[in-house]
């Protein structure tokens, strides 16, 4: 996957050096203090990304066949890398000229215009970013209560109380003060993908060679329109699986110069994404076939029967439950910064009385409607997935082409200009095709929602 070098600079205007720096609001100041290293920036990265989300990889490769899964898979991979170095690039473009941009609606506001960035990509990031806080809550209490049902099969709690313990630890860790602060916990992270991944491809390898092995059938399921939507269904869950959505926040922790650093912790992340991607999918898919679940870890229960041994599924699904508590805590950022620019003191201390309280109020209540919302629509998944093509797509796979042609301005008859050109409307299609398909399957599922089901 190679990186894409500016075209030209010679109609960019030179930094006018009578300007002084712009102060920062609290958020910026706070939040995403720049003292990073690339190594840093990778651990978020990987945190942002490798997601307990990867586990429907072998769901997803199901609906499209072993040929389509694993291009779309690798293509999604490229895709995405590309796209984040593109950002990257218009950032230190940005960087360069004394004007850094520290979040994704400070490049909309540049690049497009005051009100792209105030009304569209500023509240399109945001809501995308909380409901990736509510699903990976409602995640979170989902290993919880597996962890529960495997130690006590006649256990009585339900989904909605192991929703609220593992909210009740995000609102703890939600106090780090600072996405920097985060680097340690997203080390163990990253760790810990790649620890759950290994535990599920072995899973998957054991059962597929087992004696009590299920049949495998690797035939598409469906027919018509129903096949059809399913290919769709099962591209955007791939695409969501890869999606990021604050790469700007990231890079903003990166202490100056950034160039090149970027690009550096996106080798590290995408070293973890690859192996565990690939890995988790086709071995998932290899041993269930086409009955595989939209969790592969569903499939190493028959029932109430484990098919591997109980440590062995509580050390799993434990690594889950810390990982998606990290994840959580990675996506609360955009919504850190806009609580700290509203009610901080970028004057005071970050740790003086007038800030502490305000932030331990308000981040509090963000965690604690967040896990509200998890408890309260257990079938968030359906709604996430509507979330995932109208903000994942355009901030993952569109608008960094759009930047990067209006910034640097690459020749139309060049091939960056048109593979970029390609991406950009390939993925708008995508999206749009990908919310009717959500929308027909929260039609279809409507009829089994109920709030607080103990699902």
């Amino acid at each position: 996957m190679a990186t894409v070098a500016p075209t030209s600079r010679t109609n960019l205007s030179p930094p006018d050096v009578t300007t002084p720096p712009k102060k920062l609001d609290a958020g910026a100041l706070f939040v995403l203090k720049s003292r990073g290293s690339w190594l840093h920036c990778g651990y978020h990265l990987t945190t942002a990304i490798v997601a307990p989300a990867l586990l429907s990889l072998p769901f997803a490769l199901a609906l499209l066949g072993w040929v389509g899964g694993v291009a779309v898979l690798a293509l999604a991979g490229i895709i995405t890398f590309y796209s984040y170095n593109l950002l990257s690039l218009v950032l230190e473009h940005h960087a360069e000229l004394g004007h850094r941009q520290l979040r994704f609606r400070d490049m909309a506001h540049d690049i497009l215009g005051p009100g792209w960035g105030r009304y569209y990509v500023g509240p399109l990031q945001l809501a995308s970013c909380y409901g990736a806080v509510i699903a990976c809550t409602l995640l979170g209490g989902q290993s919880l209560k597996f962890i529960y049902l495997l130690a006590m099969p006649d256990g009585r709690m339900q989904l909605s109380h192991f929703i609220v313990i593992f909210g009740g630890f995000t609102l703890i860790l939600a106090q780090i003060p600072s996405f920097h602060s985060l680097r340690h916990i997203n080390l163990v992270s990253l760790i810990l993908c790649f620890a759950y991944c290994a535990c599920t491809t072995a899973g998957a390898i054991y059962i597929g060679n087992s004696r009590t092995a299920p049949p495998k059938n690797y035939s598409l399921t469906g027919d018509g329109i129903n096949r059809i939507f399913g290919f769709f269904n099962a591209i955007s869950i791939i695409c969501t699986t890869y999606g990021n959505g604050i790469i700007p926040e990231i890079q903003a922790t990166i202490a100056e110069p950034v160039k090149g650093k970027m690009l550096k912790g996106l080798v590290v992340c995408y070293t973890v994404v690859i192996s565990n991607y690939f890995s988790v999918g086709i071995s998932g898919y290899w041993a269930f076939g086409n009955q595989v679940d939209t969790s592969v870890l569903q499939n190493f229960m028959i029932g109430s029967n484990p098919l591997l041994p109980k440590w062995f599924l509580l050390m799993t699904n434990g690594f889950t439950v810390l990982q998606v508590a990290a994840c959580a805590l990675v996506y609360l950022q955009p919504s850190n910064v806009v609580l700290e620019r509203r009610f901080a003191d970028p004057k005071k201390g970050q740790l003086s009385a007038r800030n502490f309280v305000p932030r331990l109020i308000t981040r509090s209540l963000s965690v604690i409607i967040a896990t509200t919302f998890a408890a309260m629509l257990p079938f968030f998944g359906d709604i996430m997935a509507l979330f995932g093509a109208f903000g994942c797509i355009p901030l993952d796979f569109i608008l960094p082409m759009v930047f990067y042609n209006l910034t640097f301005k690459p020749s139309k008859k060049g091939f960056v200009f048109w593979v970029n050109t390609v991406i950009g409307v390939g993925s708008t299609g995508l999206s749009l095709i990908g919310a009717v398909a959500s929308v027909r399957q929260i039609i279809l599922d409507a009829r089994t929602y109920r709030l607080f089901a103990n699902m």
